[in-house]
């Protein structure tokens, strides 16, 4: 991709992400879920003026990143600590209930019990990065259901890293070492636990070295760093990156220099969080869903049963919050996205031949239409709440 190239797709994601965006909140509904349009707009399937590449998809992972980042920054460690088993069982209900909901249901259609084992598999994710984004919009990110969705929302994705690394092992060899699985789920959590508690810790050097530094955004400088590092050690570890930036926005949450970093790094996450949503807009090929081509059924019906069981097994997750005063219906919803961790399970299921074309686009309207209703029914909950 030449330099005018990339300059030009830049542009077509700002202005219509932009324009989308605001017409969406013109008509009272999240930013987010204009900008997920607009990249399904401009996608290859629709006026095909984006084409998703490997520079612009490292940009959005850096948005995604710089957007939990942000979201740790405004959280408090101890508001989550406090809901944490509702969290934990939330998570739990959440990866349990969609698992065996499609795993049952691909049988049933009759998939192989491979691929029913993939697509149940696959609904167990939930995008921390969509929930966070909307309940930032709506103002209820500290409130106890915002810390529940986005700890179990955490929890989900360290539960799908390694429900994926299973899956990915039984691609590759056919046989599954638990002794493997049991490592992955153990490093994540310790990654998690380590860095906060060592950052916490180690956090006072943090606001020492900003204290020092006196020239043009020393602290936003110092912040993207510390950020950037978790997500690099937590990828180098094979965990999600996200994590790690969503550990060193919770770190620096403690620092005294919090609000100075947070007014600092909103605009720059502005910049790049566009880019990681309309891509997931963009991800979706609508010639798989045109209803006149018989060719389309099963996938169709693949589709319309998943996303069922996928929000009916989300739902079921806000039960766990039963020892919470809190709107169970609103955890539940805040945990439909599936965003980019269904998007990586479905690219893993093409590229190791799990799953045909028409399955993998079934899984990617499952993915758009919870990612695309999730910020609508998360506001109309808000508002009857």
């Amino acid at each position: 991709m030449d330099l005018s190239a990339f300059l030009l797709s830049l542009i077509t994601i700002y202005v219509c992400a932009r324009i989308m965006g605001e017409l969406a909140v013109r008509i009272g509904q999240s930013a987010v879920l204009g900008e997920l349009l607009a990249g399904v707009l401009i996608g290859g399937s629709g006026l095909g003026w984006l084409h998703e590449t490997e520079t612009l998809t490292l940009l959005g992972q850096v948005g995604v990143m710089l957007l939990l980042f942000e979201i740790g920054l405004e959280s408090d460690i101890h508001s989550f600590l406090r809901v944490g088993r509702s969290a934990a069982t939330v998570a739990a209900i959440g990866v349990v209930a969609p698992f065996a909901l499609g795993y049952g249901l691909a049988l049933m259609l009759g998939l192989s019990q491979f691929q029913a084992i993939f697509i149940g598999a696959t609904l167990t994710a939930t995008s921390v990065a969509l929930s966070a984004s909307v309940l930032s919009e709506l103002g209820k990110l500290k409130t106890a259901e915002g810390h529940i969705i986005l700890g179990a929302a955490v929890l989900d994705d360290l539960l799908g890293l390694v429900i994926l690394s299973v899956v990915i092992g039984l691609a590759t060899s056919g046989l599954v070492s638990w002794m493997t699985v049991g490592w992955t789920a153990g490093l994540a959590m310790a990654f998690l636990v380590t860095a906060i508690v060592a950052g916490i810790r180690y956090a006072h050097l943090l606001s020492r070295l900003i204290d020092r530094l006196s020239s043009r955004g020393g602290a936003v400088i110092v912040a993207l760093t510390f950020a950037l590092f978790l997500g690099y050690l937590a990828d180098r570890l094979q965990i999600a990156p996200l994590v790690g930036a969503f550990a060193a926005g919770l770190v620096l949450a403690r620092s005294d220099h919090q609000t100075h970093i947070q007014e600092r790094i909103r605009p720059v996450a502005d910049v790049f969080v566009p880019i990681f949503f309309v891509l997931i807009g963009a991800a979706v090929e609508l010639r798989h869903f045109n209803p006149l081509n018989e060719q389309n059924w099963p996938t169709l019906w693949l589709a319309g049963g998943l996303t069922l069981v996928a929000i009916i097994g989300k739902l079921a997750a806000g039960l766990g919050a039963w020892r919470e005063s809190v709107n169970r219906w609103a955890i539940g919803v805040g945990m439909l996205p599936r965003g980019e961790v269904g998007l990586i399970f479905a690219g893993v299921g093409l590229s190791h031949r799990i799953l045909d074309e028409g399955q993998y686009g079934a899984i990617l309207l499952v993915v758009a239409l919870t990612t695309l209703i999730a910020p609508l029914l998360l506001k109309r909950t808000f508002r009857k709440a």
